[in-house]
């Protein structure tokens, strides 16, 4: 299973931009979806989670700021990103994880896009 990503740019502080991650593939399920991201010199991190259910989890940093949502019918992944600040300033990578049509379970990654927040 292969996840495409895209969305990311440069955006000054207290702007918006909109993370997009498509998987494809042998694909029966995906049933959790998420966002991490990776500053330089930090661990990569969780941002956001979506379970195929809809129900979402925010990293208390993003809370507020960020809404995360999928699109089933595409098996894409959103991430929207309000109110921007530099530490928001990372590579962004999406996840999803679930069952191929042969009945394999799968966990994939995007390959990462550059989130930079500056003036």
């Amino acid at each position: 299973v292969q996840l495409q990503a895209s969305g990311g740019g440069l955006v000054q502080p207290g702007g918006s931009l909109r993370l997009s991650c498509a998987a494809s593939g042998s694909i029966l399920s995906i049933n959790t979806m998420g966002w991490y991201r990776q500053a330089p010199g930090k661990q990569r991190e969780l941002v956001a989670g979506i379970t195929s259910g809809g129900s979402t989890s925010y990293d208390d940093s993003v809370k507020g700021r960020f809404t995360i949502s999928r699109d089933n019918a595409k098996n894409t992944v959103y991430l929207q990103m309000n109110s921007l600040k530099p530490e928001d300033t990372a590579v962004y990578y999406c996840n999803a994880a679930g069952y191929r049509l042969m009945g394999t379970n799968y966990m994939s990654w995007g390959q990462g896009t550059q989130v930079t927040v500056s003036s």
